[in-house]
């Protein structure tokens, strides 16, 4: 039996509760073994201003995950040829860890648009997908064929943006950042102009 890890792609940009709590949920309650936090690198239509260095990103997530075995944190997209498509990483990752079988975690505001996806029909033949629920968006709506498990995840209304815009505010949020991370963001006075 292949170990399947659950790739939950996202800029991180910062880390927060709702990404490890969902994580933390597919880890327990589904049939994934081990779930990667894949940070995506810089995006060249992003504001360099509201994004982290990739590195930061990475090591924020590295902070925040390390007393919990089933939770990795990779930089596997940093070295691939931008931009990063899913299909191309969900190539290498098989090639470079072929004793693995890899899915995809995404929230159902992805599902609507996968069809969109670069060969987004391979990317559903070869790999499962676990969607998990966000505001405002039904999975049920979308009809794709493969193997897309729909989580019952909490549901999480917490956003990388609002918790930046806080810090910006001058706004003291230690609860929705684990504490490593938080601590990380205010000795490097991160987000705050």
């Amino acid at each position: 039996m292949k170990l399947k890890i659950g790739l939950y792609f996202g800029s991180f940009n910062p880390i927060h509760i709702g990404h490890l709590a969902i994580a933390n949920y597919m880890a327990e309650y589904s049939d994934l073994d081990q779930i990667w936090f894949v940070v995506s690198p810089q995006n060249p239509f992003k504001q360099k201003s509201s994004l982290l260095s990739d590195y930061h990103r990475l090591e924020l997530v590295n902070r925040s995950i390390e007393a919990y075995s089933k939770l990795k944190a990779s930089n596997i997209e940093f070295g691939l040829p931008k931009p990063s498509y899913t299909i191309d990483t969900l190539t290498y990752l098989k090639e470079k860890y072929s004793e693995y079988e890899f899915s995809l975690i995404m929230g159902s505001d992805n599902l609507k648009n996968f069809e969109k996806w670069k060969n987004y029909e391979l990317i559903l033949q070869k790999h499962d997908l676990y969607v998990y629920p966000r505001p405002g968006f039904k999975d049920k709506e979308v009809e794709l064929n493969g193997t897309v498990h729909l989580v019952n995840a909490p549901l999480m209304e917490i956003s990388s943006s609002f918790i930046r815009e806080a810090i910006k505010e001058k706004k003291d949020i230690p609860y929705f950042i684990p504490e490593a991370a938080y601590n990380y963001i205010k000795e490097m006075h991160f987000y705050e102009k």
